[in-house]
């Protein structure tokens, strides 16, 4: 009995993302929204309901780099136009356009909500560092700090560690400290 309403609740569930989808994919591709839709993954990474915390959906096109077939004479191999994909992962692309659009607001974290054929949605969770009630809150006075500044373009959030490779330790991850970048000298 439990797993047939089990399944029921998922398919309902279904039903409304891919409703809510259709009307994202019609938005604009950054969007703040008043509460996060995965309200318990989002408390996980950070957010609490206060002035100074803000939540904002990004959209990203799927898979890898788009690029133009070269007009001039080369065999297909040489052409470079498929299998080009960034080193930087869709979400952490999300992160760091929805910190281009909140210039004032530092990224915390960030999660993804859902996916359809041709776009990725995620829902980063944004602070503003110079909010009184930031300032005060012992668990996010931290990103007041100077040195948090920018932190989604430099790979500080959890998704930008993650594909710096800075979640191993140890053999086999020599080169990921202090960068990947200083360790090619």
């Amino acid at each position: 009995m439990r797993k047939s309403t089990r399944k029921l609740k998922s398919e309902k569930s279904e039903e409304i993302l891919k409703r809510r989808m259709r009307e994202w994919r019609k938005g604009p591709a950054i969007e703040r929204v008043k509460k996060p839709s995965k309200i318990e993954r989002a408390r996980k990474l950070g957010y609490k309901e206060k002035e100074g915390v803000v939540v904002a959906r990004a959209r990203v096109r799927s898979g890898g780099r788009r690029k133009s077939r070269p007009s001039l004479g080369r065999r297909p191999k040489r052409m470079g136009v498929r299998k080009i994909t960034p080193k930087k992962s869709i979400q952490r692309i999300a992160e760091e356009r929805t910190a281009r659009k909140f210039p004032n607001l530092e990224v915390l974290n960030s999660y993804p909500i859902g996916k359809d054929g041709k776009y990725h949605y995620f829902e980063s969770i944004l602070i503003d560092p110079n909010h009184p009630a930031i300032t005060s809150d012992p668990d996010l006075s931290w990103v007041s700090n100077s040195s948090q500044r920018g932190r989604a373009y430099r790979g500080l959030t959890s998704e930008g560690k993650k594909t710096r490779g800075l979640r191993k330790k140890g053999k086999g991850s020599e080169k990921n400290r202090p960068s990947q970048r200083s360790a090619r000298h």
